[in-house]
């Protein structure tokens, strides 16, 4: 039985998984199982998950649904209900872990808390030169210099949120300060999220609805959120920056205004 079910959000992007699952390869603690939320992928084939899987020493899952739009949060709430550990780390398909990500999670891990860490932008050059062997090789961890430099004279993006910090007393010095649920990276104890049944599926495109309305609605439910930045580290690979939807922005609203913590709209449909 595994100790986490890593929960990965994906579409399409199967170049992008690959150096994601990459990244799990190195992951210095080693029982947990992955579970690919895929929502509605056409533009792969079994046969690569099926390579993912073989290459790998934990096991896999691959949940799939049709392609009907943007439908996230369904197929999170399905990756919750098939989850076959108590405790849930959730990422997106973009975002390469730190080796320690999953066993920094775990040291945090607490009844009644959420933690949420952060994540470095990569520019669209640094994303480009990537590989699965690089990612394996700790290319992040040993080249750090390259984020800096295309930190400073490149394009990638809070290069300080890249850095992994050791010692405890940095630790607590830098999460004093209260941080905002990060859909790509967050973990939480399976009853905890179970609490609040899950996703709201009423959100139909990107952005809040796996995040901010989670926070919302945890927090409502005397969850607190723990910040975890420059201990549970990420890479986040480059793409486009995505708008916030007013409809999104309008239901998240409505939420607020009603303070009910167990959506009706979640794992169990009411």
């Amino acid at each position: 039985m595994p100790d986490v079910s890593v929960i990965i959000s994906f579409y399409n992007k199967i170049d992008y998984l690959k150096l994601v699952f990459a990244g799990l390869q190195t992951q210095s603690y080693k029982n947990f199982e992955a579970i690919i939320a895929d929502d509605g992928s056409e533009l792969i084939s079994e046969k690569q998950i099926e390579l993912l899987t073989k290459d790998s020493f934990f096991p896999v899952v691959h949940l799939w649904q049709e392609d009907k739009g943007f439908r996230k949060n369904r197929i999170l709430n399905r990756a919750i209900e098939n989850s076959k550990s108590s405790f849930l780390i959730f990422i997106d398909g973009d975002c390469i872990p730190h080796p320690k990500f999953i066993q920094e999670h775990l040291n945090y891990k607490q009844s009644g808390k959420c933690n949420t860490g952060r994540r470095i932008n990569l520019s669209e050059k640094l994303t480009g030169i990537l590989s699965v062997d690089l990612i394996k090789n700790n290319f992040f961890e040993k080249k750090f210099y390259k984020l800096i430099a295309d930190g400073l004279f490149g394009q990638t993006r809070y290069v300080e949120k890249g850095i992994y910090l050791k010692n405890n007393f940095l630790r607590s010095l830098v999460n004093k300060k209260k941080r905002g649920l990060l859909g790509c990276n967050f973990s939480i104890n399976k009853e905890d999220i179970l609490s609040i049944n899950g996703f709201d599926e009423r959100y139909q495109l990107p952005s809040i609805g796996e995040d901010s309305d989670i926070q919302f609605r945890l927090e409502l439910n005397g969850i607190k959120i723990q910040s975890l930045c420059n201990i549970a580290v990420q890479y986040h690979l480059y793409h486009k920056l995505q708008e916030r939807p007013q409809e999104n922005l309008d239901l998240f609203e409505e939420v607020k205004k009603n303070k009910i913590a167990f959506t009706p709209f979640g794992i169990i449909k009411k």
